[in-house]
């Protein structure tokens, strides 16, 4: 049958408005609006059968919803109106009638069942296309910044926000700090105990905080992201993490702060850095906005890292025992089971891991502790001859535990700067001074969307 043919078809099971007419044909005559195609087949009609033209009214098949594009559109407007966007997606909740009514047409008129396109396709775009008439936003079916959804029957627009996402680097300026939240493990974060008379009193353990340390990176970081982007909740994800007592300086560690129902998704990033330099605790550097993308990146980042650590002896070690043993773990292989101190929390398993550079000197016994400036170089010149102590530089390949190659762990890590000595060895003190390596992904316009300024 003919375009025509089929139109006399649709037209002839009941009054049927110009969009809805023409939205059967939509895969003809592209740039044309479904109303457009709908008026001009009703006028192509008259003209073939020299029959006066009647306009489109009423109709059976979307009960007028298709008169209602631009209210919608309004709807979702003031719905967002609270919340900054740049992209968006509508969705449609269909009443059941609406689509029986849409089938239903196709079948009286012996056309195919998804012959041009369905009411829902189709009240999706227009309203999307005059909400991003009236707000400049872009469409974006992958990963918009909120999605609305159209609830036709009880006259209701939902609003969903996604997540915004902000990378930095973080620099963590003193000890015994995590990296995370750490709640009590006596009284689960509650900060409350049963009390001998009965009742509650204050967790002994925790001193009624709740937290095994009065903070922690992320409690530093987030909430000022967080505030910033005017969100529910904040979510810190790091590029692995540093031991509590580890200071994390140079230019810091990689991490997202992911933020739930943001309503501002252009933050002042350099008043976020204030905010969190504030403390003496914490340093953020390099914050720009990212994808969601990043997140993974992120938390897959297998990067390698530069220690700086002051290490003690059980005996006295000439210089020249300490100079051999760190050229023998120089560019060497190394095999660690897991240490015994996060076996609790890691698979029981042998590592292989790089060491692609150790070096170090002796110092005194009194010497000052680690300098906080990551450039400081090791003091060989004035190193001693023999001494329980040492401060020592290792660059590894990530996932090496540092403090085990230092001490074998009783034999777990082989080789070891304590096996090779043939003396104890501990790491009193540790800094991180970089975590690099793939950090030049990051910088693709792709999961970085605008870097501060």
């Amino acid at each position: 049958m003919s375009v025509l043919a089929d139109a006399r078809a649709v037209l002839a099971t009941g009054p049927v408005c110009d969009s809805c007419l023409g939205r059967v044909f939509a895969d003809r005559s592209f740039g044309l609006g479904n109303d457009e195609r709908g008026h001009a087949l009703r006028v192509a009609l008259a003209l073939a059968d020299d029959e006066p033209f009647e306009p489109g009214g009423e109709c059976w098949v979307c009960e007028g919803r298709c008169a209602e594009h631009d209210a919608w559109a309004e709807r979702v407007v003031a719905a967002l109106s609270d919340v900054e966007f740049d992209t968006y997606q509508v969705g449609t909740r269909v009443p059941p009638l609406l689509e029986e009514n849409d089938a239903l047409l196709r079948a009286e008129a012996g056309l195919p069942e998804d012959a041009g396109e369905s009411f829902k396709s189709a009240f999706n775009r227009e309203v999307g296309k005059r909400v991003g008439e009236l707000t400049g936003a872009e469409v974006d079916f992958e990963r918009p910044d909120v999605v609305t959804l159209l609830h036709l029957e009880r006259e209701e627009v939902e609003v969903q926000v996604n997540p915004a996402f902000v990378y930095g680097r973080y620099r963590k300026l003193a000890r015994d700090v995590p990296q995370t939240e750490w709640p009590c493990r006596e009284c689960g974060g509650s900060g409350k105990q049963l009390a001998a008379g009965g009742g509650e009193e204050p967790c002994d353990h925790c001193d009624g905080t709740g937290y095994m340390y009065p903070t922690s990176v992320e409690q530093e970081i987030a909430p000022a992201v967080r505030a910033a982007m005017d969100g529910d909740e904040a979510v810190f994800h790091g590029a692995g993490r540093e031991d509590v007592d580890a200071r994390m300086l140079g230019t810091g560690r990689p991490f997202v702060v992911e933020v739930k129902e943001p309503t501002r998704r252009s933050p002042d990033l350099g008043a976020v850095a204030d905010a969190v330099d504030d403390s003496s605790l914490v340093a953020v550097d390099a914050l720009a906005l990212a994808t969601h993308e990043m997140v993974e990146r992120v938390k897959e980042l297998d990067a390698s890292k530069t220690y700086r650590a002051d290490v003690t002896f059980g005996a006295p070690v000439t210089g020249d025992a300490l100079a051999h043993a760190l050229q023998a773990l120089d560019g060497t292989t190394v095999t660690q089971h897991t240490p015994g101190r996060v076996d609790h929390r890691r698979a029981s398993k042998d590592r292989t891991r790089e060491v692609y550079d150790a070096d170090g000197c002796l110092v005194d016994v009194d010497a000052p502790e680690l300098p906080a400036d990551p450039a400081a170089g090791l003091p060989h010149e004035d190193a001693p001859t023999e001494s329980t102590r040492a401060v020592l530089e290792f660059h590894t390949e990530g996932g090496l535990y540092v403090k085990e190659l230092v001490s074998g762990d009783e034999g777990r890590t082989e080789p070891s700067l304590a096996g090779l000595l043939g003396a104890d060895a501990a790491v009193t003190a540790l800094d991180v001074l970089a975590v690099e390596g793939e950090d030049e992904r990051f910088a693709e316009p792709s999961y970085l969307r605008e870097a501060d300024a």
